[in-house]
């Protein structure tokens, strides 16, 4: 056999080598050292081909593509006659890929970018690469202050040309701010500076919010939230001429220095828009948020343009152009503001479309669409149906986007992109309290009934003091306006003693029809008839159960009696949601305000009107922090007048306070009025006519509740998490009274210390605790803990509740 001869001189990170050798015409070309790759793969990616005359150019040429396929290590080439014998040393391929000491980059993400970057499971090892990704990880640890970080990519070789891949991280503690200072600042003190920026030096232990861990990303906004603060005071010529960063010996603290140019302020002499305005010039014109002779200010300049952009998107130009140019005069410290609009062109949407509804059908979303398929695109009406589609409740996101159609440059098509709640719900509870031990209540209800949209809730419930069976449907768009239709069918046992009311057992049935009429987006009114039966055994014997028997004509009520009412009524509401989310909404308003009322004719005639509200305000632009306050107003009473005298609210009707969805911290229905037993005045006229007062809760015909919320993000839970938890601390005060009902000062005998005039404003009871809510798959679950600020005698405190079904 001749010998071999080498054809190459020596290439970078390989050890051929060449012997000059003139032209010859390949006959043959062999590979050695394959293991991985294939010979047919191999020969592929050689650009030389047998029959091929060559020459030192082309056996360069057939390295370098061997090593750019990034599948081989050493490369080196020989002619032996006419035929390439090519050996190589291939890349080994990445068995596993272990990661240690990563406490702040979480395996999840560092994955898919070192997958990108090439460092993944069953692929070859590119050493340069590793060697790159390592620098990229320690830069990013640089960029967040961790100037001591260390990442060392540790290869270990395994059989069959394979190796372990071992990420050692040291991330080290991040680098602090020692110091802060500016240079040139004359106008604005550095306090005043640094209040504007979001790094800060010598943090104090109360301020929670702040960082003193220098982070570079940070810095970045803090430069532009101090350019902002001039900008807004009308100094449209400062910059930041330099920043300095310098770090202390030890890597541990950074000292940073501005060097700024403040420049004088400039006061407004005039604001032109040019450019085509669509039509809106004199509407635009009215909303300038500067008048001649005011300071610039940079913030209301650019919500100016983003008020021109809006106006121009709700007439169909999706993508204007808007820029403010000012024109300096220097002499006298005035700028001129010429706003160019430039709108584009008119876009019309060709198409809406849903994503992610796989219960819901098409139709349920489509109805609450604004925007029009063929309209022009109007971005008021598109941000319309998604505020829509949160209010239904039916979804635990809604998101939308503008998707241009490919080929035209006037049409778009709308994509809500909607991800699905647990729209039924299993409401089942549990309570525990100090007194009250364990108590359970279960229900079923389906807000999307097979993804129509429509209500169907079927109850079987029963607990300690309730059994409950009822079937309810509701179709929101009996008409295609809007107009729903539903209805209601019940029959309920109530034991009161069971729910901390004083002893009565109420046995009911009925039936009611409803319709709704919207108004407009926001305002909705409803209206229903039905009729009820109530049966009420074992009637209390108290003062107020006492005149109501007497206002039905009867005198004498006892263990054995029974009274039976059969009632038709008739009620009305109005709402008004203006909340951003059915669940846990950030930001909005709801009020509700109810009125119900017998018709004459009934047995007991008698109204009752409540007015509720809920207010979401943000404390912050990302909604994470949000102030809840709710409140509560509610009257009843008889109308007319029987035989027996006045009619008066039933005593089964009346309000009560305590418990989740009224009063944390307080049993269930105990705070409020107790029963009072009179004899021989009729009812009571003064105090020497109650005979005993005892700890049992009776309610009262009237009720005011108020709670103030504190809504912050969920401690140690992922951000994809804290969509489907909240939690918040609350301060909640109550008041239940009875209009009906005789104070009587200087009462000393039985219950004397729990004897309250309960109408007055003084006598409220108060709490504050904790509370988390989570949507999990059986239904919102709420957990909270609570203990009372003020509370009198006769009250049961409870600690602790757990509810399923629903939340604030």
């Amino acid at each position: 056999m001749a010998m071999k001869k080498l054809l190459l001189a020596s290439l970078m990170l390989s050890s051929s080598q060449a012997i000059a050798s003139a032209d010859f015409t390949v006959s043959d070309i062999q590979f050695e050292g394959l293991q991985r790759v294939t010979l047919g793969a191999a020969l592929l990616q050689s650009p030389i081909r047998v029959g091929d005359r060559v020459n030192d150019a082309d056996i360069s040429a057939l390295i370098r593509a061997l090593f750019r396929s990034g599948n081989y290590e050493d490369v080196q080439v020989a002619r032996q006659g006419n035929t390439i014998v090519v050996t190589v040393r291939e890349r080994p391929t990445i068995a596993s890929i272990v990661y240690a000491g990563n406490d702040d980059l979480k395996e999840e993400q560092l994955a898919p970018s070192l997958e990108a970057a090439g460092l993944a499971v069953g692929e070859a090892l590119d050493r340069t690469a590793l060697g790159d990704i390592e620098k990229s990880l320690e830069d990013f640890y640089y960029s967040v202050g961790k100037y001591n970080a260390d990442v060392q990519a540790v290869v270990t070789p395994l059989p069959r040309n394979r190796v372990d891949v071992r990420l050692v991280f040291k991330e080290g503690e991040a680098a602090k701010i020692r110091q802060i200072n500016f240079v040139g600042n004359e106008q604005f003190s550095d306090d005043d500076l640094a209040a504007k920026m979001q790094l800060s030096a010598n943090l104090p232990w109360w301020d929670f919010f702040g960082s003193d861990k220098y982070q570079k990303q940070a810095l970045a906004g803090d430069l532009e939230s101090i350019r902002s603060f001039y900008l807004d005071r009308g100094y449209l010529k400062f910059r930041v001429e330099q920043t300095s960063v310098s770090l202390s010996p030890n890597k541990q603290d950074v000292y940073v220095t501005f060097t700024v140019s403040e420049g004088e302020p400039y006061t407004v002499e005039s604001i032109a828009l040019r450019g085509d305005a669509a039509g809106l010039k004199d509407q635009l014109m009215a909303k300038l948020p500067l008048k001649v002779g005011d300071v610039y200010n940079g913030s209301a300049m650019t919500g100016f343009e983003e008020q021109i952009k809006k106006s121009l998107a709700d007439v169909g130009y999706a993508y204007p152009q808007i820029q403010t140019i000012p024109e300096f005069d220097d002499e006298n410290q005035t700028v001129k503001l010429y706003v160019n609009i430039e709108p584009g062109e008119r876009i019309y949407v060709r198409s809406i479309q849903f994503t992610g509804n796989t219960v819901t059908k098409d139709e349920v979303l489509r109805r609450e669409m604004r925007q029009m398929e063929g309209a022009w695109l109007n971005a008021a009406s598109i941000e319309t149906g998604k505020t829509r589609l949160n209010r239904l409740g039916f979804f635990e996101t809604v998101d939308v986007r503008t998707e241009r159609v490919p080929g035209t440059t006037d049409q778009v098509d709308i994509i809500y992109d909607v991800a699905e709640a647990n729209v039924g719900s299993v409401n089942f509870g549990v309570g525990y309290g100090n007194e009250s031990g364990v108590s359970f209540q279960i229900g079923l209800q389906q807000d999307n009934f097979a993804g129509t949209g429509n209500r169907l809730g079927i109850s079987a419930m029963t607990n300690d003091f309730q059994q409950n069976i009822s079937l309810e449907y509701r179709d929101p768009y009996f008409t295609m306006d809007g107009v729903s239709l539903g209805g209601k069918i019940y029959y309920n046992k109530f034991e009161a003693s069971d729910a901390n009311i004083v002893d009565y057992t109420n046995s009911s049935y009925g039936a009611s029809l409803s319709w709704g009429f919207p108004f407009d987006e926001l305002n909705y009114f409803d209206f229903s008839i039905g009729y009820d039966h109530n049966k009420i055994s074992n009637p209390p014997q108290h003062d107020q159960a006492r005149k109501f028997a007497q206002s039905l004509g009867i005198d004498e009520i006892n263990d054995g009696s029974t009274i039976e009412t059969d009632d038709f009524f008739a009620s009305i509401s109005w709402s008004r949601n203006n909340l951003n989310k059915s669940y846990f909404p950030t930001a909005g308003n709801y009020q509700r305000a109810y009125f119900k009322i017998t018709t004459p004719g009934s047995d007991v005639q008698f109204f009752k009107a409540q007015y509720d509200v809920r207010q979401y305000l943000p404390l912050t632009k990302s909604e994470d922090f949000t102030l809840l306050m709710r409140g509560r107003l509610g009257y009843g009473n008889g109308y007319g007048s029987s035989e027996g005298g006045d009619y008066i609210l039933p005593f089964y009707e009346n309000y009560y306070a305590g418990g989740f969805s009224s009063l944390r911290g307080f049993r269930s229905n105990t705070a409020g009025p107790k029963a009072v037993y009179s004899s021989g005045c009729n009812g009571g006229g003064n105090n020497n006519c109650i005979t005993e007062v005892t700890d049992d809760s009776t309610g009262g015909n009237a009720v005011a509740l108020a709670s103030l919320e504190l809504i912050f993000p969920t401690p140690f839970l992922e951000e994809s998490t804290q969509r489907q938890v909240r939690t918040s601390f609350f301060v909640d005060a109550a008041s239940v009274w009875d209009t009906e009902a005789t104070f009587q000062p200087g009462y000393t005998g039985p219950g004397a210390d729990q004897y309250f005039d309960y109408s007055d404003p003084g006598n409220i009871r108060a709490s504050y605790g904790v509370a988390l809510q989570w949507m999990s798959p059986m239904g919102p679950l709420v957990f909270s803990v609570a203990q009372p600020i003020k509370s009198f005698e006769g009250d049961d405190e409870e600690f602790f509740t757990f509810t399923i079904g629903q939340t604030f």
